[in-house]
């Protein structure tokens, strides 16, 4: 398998684990959005979007869009944990992020 494909699945599966992980909502996702002062359906929005984003991708024809909208979800939630000093998620966001830019440069 190339770099590219393997990172175009693992952006996919990273995608629709966090959009399924963040719809269903858990309390401390939940208290996570609470805590940073959006409302309480924010959650599924949010997850709902990362699944659309993770089809999307998946799909070569809207594969830009999927990686633009994707883009945009990780930027926003960068800013947000930055905003409220909540560190611990921005692992897991640089990985998205590596991952977007590797399929961006190989798109």
């Amino acid at each position: 398998m190339t770099v590219h494909a393997v990172s175009l699945w693992l952006l996919v599966a990273a995608f629709f684990g966090a959009g399924v992980f963040n719809a269903i909502g858990t309390p401390g996702t939940q208290s996570d959005f609470a805590r940073w002062g959006y409302p309480r359906w924010w959650n599924r929005l949010t997850g709902g979007l990362e699944m659309i984003v993770a089809v999307l991708i998946a799909l070569p024809g809207s594969r830009d869009v999927g990686l633009v909208l994707g883009a945009v979800i990780v930027v926003a939630a960068v800013l947000t944990v930055l905003r409220h000093r909540d560190f611990s998620h921005l692992l897991p966001l640089s990985v998205f992020g590596v991952l977007l830019a590797v399929m961006a440069t190989l798109s």
